[in-house]
């Protein structure tokens, strides 16, 4: 199988849950308003702006791209996440995540009062908690007395592993399964999903992302071969990517990404 027809092959095997197809999917407004309104059980939600592949900077320590990024009608932010591989403390990236879109947002010297309500979204095809459910929303509350508190920040974690028949385990099914699509209760996640895996154009935009993601990926893996032969054998840069047989048209490059 050629490289070409590769690609194609796993242009098509995509689902919204892998990373590819949600942000491309995402560009679509009615497919974020649509999965929302589904998870946060409000039909009449209203999103107001979106951005798919949000870079959070952090300029003192590590930063991160939210795979989705939108602003409610009542001024909440959500930060939507989909994740297919239980490696990692996921918890805690998603507390990091919500700090970091709000310092994202919040400007110097505004009052606490004002700093945004946030809602952070994870969406897995494993179930985090192993509670047996497809729906886990977090709550703050009082140990000495029960009493739920908020301090504006809400959790919710949804995994397809779980199916309680809910609305919630419907859209995770077309979110999981390649052949699953359901016009009734979601239209737009559908239209666009079917879009993507079985048109031509969506095909080839989706092939497009494909080469892309993996040449950025290649680049990443040889910058880090460069950093390491020149922290590990104490070589310039120029020493190390000759070493690595990288061509002498693409120093610039790296020079610049070092």
């Amino acid at each position: 199988m050629s490289n070409k027809a590769k690609i194609r092959e796993d242009a098509m095997s995509l689902n919204p849950i892998d990373d590819a197809l949600f942000c491309k999917m995402a560009e679509d407004i009615r497919f974020c308003q649509e999965i929302l309104q589904v998870i946060l059980e409000d039909e009449s939600l209203k999103v107001l702006s979106h951005v798919p592949q949000f870079t959070a900077k952090n300029m003192q320590g590590r930063s991160c791209i939210l795979d989705l990024k939108c602003q409610l009608g009542d001024s909440r932010l959500v930060d939507v996440e989909v994740q297919k591989a239980n490696d990692d403390n996921h918890q805690k990236r998603m507390l990091y995540n919500a700090s970091l879109m709000i310092t994202n947002t919040v400007n110097p010297g505004e009052k606490f009062d004002n700093v945004p309500d946030v809602i952070v979204i994870f969406i897995s095809t494993f179930d985090v908690f192993e509670e047996g459910k497809t729906t886990y929303h977090i709550d703050r509350i009082i140990r000495e007395t029960g009493t739920v508190v908020s301090n504006g920040m809400g959790e919710i974690y949804v995994n397809s592993a779980i199916d309680d028949k809910s609305d919630v385990a419907a859209l995770m099914k077309v979110f999981t399964e390649d052949n699953a699509y359901d016009d009734v209760k979601f239209p737009f996640t559908s239209s666009i999903k079917r879009r993507f895996k079985t048109t031509e154009e969506g095909v080839s935009e989706m092939c497009e992302v494909i080469e892309r993601n993996r040449a950025e990926a290649a680049e990443k893996a040889t910058e880090k071969a460069i950093r390491n032969l020149m922290d590990s054998c104490k070589w310039t840069i120029e020493q190390a990517m000759a070493a690595l047989k990288i061509p002498e048209s693409d120093y610039p490059k790296y020079m610049a990404m070092l």
